[in-house]
C-alpha cells in the first residue's frame, strides 16, 4: 500500500521492515502519520507487534508509529544468547536512536512497561513521554505460579478475540525462550527504577485487571516524579488487544497535554 492508497481509504499506510543491532534482529511495522511525535509500541511477554494493530492505526492520526516484535517473539528470531530486560532495553534504544532525533512516546504493555521504563532511565534523550499500560510485576506476587494464575484468572470470561490473538501469538514463541524471559521479568523490579524516570508518564490500568492490582499500579505511578494514573473502564490486563479504545484516546489526550 502506498500513502496515496491510504489517503483514499480507511487504513493508514504501513510498511514492514527489520531493525538490526549486533546479534539482534527485530521485526517492525511502521504506520505513517504526522512526522512528530513518534510512538514506539512494545508488547508484553509471549505477545508481538500484531496486538497493537488497531492501536497503531488510531495513534497514526497523531504521529508516526513503530510497533516492534522483541527478540524471540512474534516474527523476530531469537538471538544467540538470552537477554535481560535491561540489555533488551539498551539494544532497543541503540537500534532506534538514529530514527528518534526528537525522542519518542514509548508505550509499553505488561512486560513491555519494564523495558520502556529501562529505556527512559538509560536513554532519557530518546524519551519524549512514557506510557505504562498494566505495569508488571506486582511486588506482592513476584513468582511464576502466581503470575500464571493471575493471568488465567484475567482471561476467564474474556472475548474470543482476545483469546484467539493471545493463542496465535504464544505459538510463535518457543517454550524455553518464554521461560527464560519470564525469569528475567520476575527478577526485574520496576519499582526500584521508577524514581529515576524523568519523563512525563501516563500509567494505565484496566479496571478489571487481575494481574496488576490497583494498589500496586497506583504505587508505580506514585514513585514516578511526573506521573498520572488513570483506569481503563471495562477492561482487564489485555486492554489493548480487546480494542484500541479507549486507550488510544487516553494516550492522545496525554500527549496533546504535553505539547
Amino acid at each position: 500500500m502506498t500513502p496515496q492508497d491510504a489517503a483514499a481509504g480507511d487504513q493508514p499506510w504501513t510498511r514492514e521492515r527489520h531493525l538490526s543491532e549486533g546479534e539482534v534482529t527485530m521485526a517492525v511495522t511502521e504506520t505513517a502519520g504526522p512526522p512528530e511525535p513518534v510512538f514506539v509500541l512494545i508488547h508484553g511477554i509471549g505477545m508481538g507487534r500484531a496486538v497493537f494493530t488497531e492501536l497503531a492505526n488510531e495513534l497514526a492520526a497523531t504521529g508516526r508509529v513503530l510497533a516492534l516484535d522483541l527478540p524471540g517473539f512474534g516474527d523476530s528470531p531469537e538471538p544467540g544468547t538470552a537477554m535481560s530486560l535491561e540489555a533488551t532495553a539498551a539494544g532497543l534504544a541503540d537500534a532506534l536512536a538514529s530514527e528518534l532525533p526528537h525522542g519518542a512516546v514509548w508505550v509499553g504493555h505488561s512486560m513491555g512497561t519494564q523495558i520502556v521504563a529501562e529505556v527512559a532511565v538509560q536513554r532519557p534523550d530518546l524519551v519524549r513521554a512514557l506510557v505504562l499500560i498494566a505495569p508488571t510485576v506486582d511486588a506482592a506476587a513476584r513468582t511464576a505460579p502466581r503470575q500464571i494464575w493471575h493471568m488465567l484468572q484475567d482471561l476467564y470470561g474474556e472475548s474470543p478475540r482476545v483469546l484467539l490473538v493471545g493463542m496465535w501469538q504464544y505459538t510463535k514463541t518457543s517454550p524455553l525462550w518464554f521461560v527464560r524471559k519470564l525469569q528475567f521479568m520476575l527478577a526485574h523490579h520496576l519499582e526500584s527504577i521508577c524514581p529515576r524516570i524523568a519523563a512525563r508518564t501516563l500509567v494505565l490500568r484496566g479496571a478489571h485487571d487481575r494481574v496488576c492490582p490497583e494498589p500496586w499500579t497506583r504505587s508505580v505511578a506514585a514513585l514516578i516524579p511526573h506521573a498520572t494514573f488513570e483506569q481503563i473502564p471495562d477492561r482487564g490486563h489485555e486492554a489493548v488487544i480487546k480494542s484500541a479504545e479507549p486507550v488510544a484516546d487516553m494516550i492522545t489526550a496525554f500527549v496533546n497535554a504535553q505539547s
